[in-house]
């Protein structure tokens, strides 16, 4: 993997949002049932900044993965299709984190994480980026560049 110091220090400051974010007093109740990785379902697919996506790349390279596959069911590529657990959990975007599905209590209130998007924006902009984009997109595109 090329070693990039923006691209190194992106991937720090994003691992802190999500650690700031898991530190944050917020009643989550996650049941586990992986109903928000099957996008199609639920019709939400997570947009990721180029932050995120780089942080998702590396946890799915470091698993020895090469390429973002795109599930025909229009699940989320990083969902094993057997155990229906995530592959990349520890590295997995901020969207997945705030729990948009209803499993979960539905979408985190905006006013609870605008600063950490704010923040994550910020990122993806010094990084060149313009925005969210699609989860697969997001990702195969960062595999593509590391």
């Amino acid at each position: 993997m090329k070693c990039n110091p923006a691209t190194d220090d992106a991937v720090r400051e994003v691992r802190a949002i999500y650690q700031e974010w898991a530190s944050r007093p917020i009643d989550r109740a996650c049941t586990g049932v992986a109903d928000c990785c099957r996008f199609r379902l639920v019709g939400h697919t997570p947009y990721l900044t180029r932050g995120e996506a780089l942080v998702a790349a590396r946890a799915w390279k470091a698993a020895g993965r090469k390429d973002v596959p795109l599930p025909t069911d229009g699940s989320c590529p990083f969902l094993h299709p057997d155990s229906g657990r995530c592959r990349i959990y520890d590295g997995r975007p901020f969207g997945c984190r705030t729990h948009f599905c209803d499993a979960a209590g539905g979408p985190a209130n905006r006013k609870d994480v605008r600063d950490l998007i704010h923040r994550l924006e910020e990122i993806d902009h010094r990084l060149g980026g313009n925005g969210g984009v699609s989860l697969p997109v997001a990702v195969r595109e960062a595999i593509r560049v590391m």
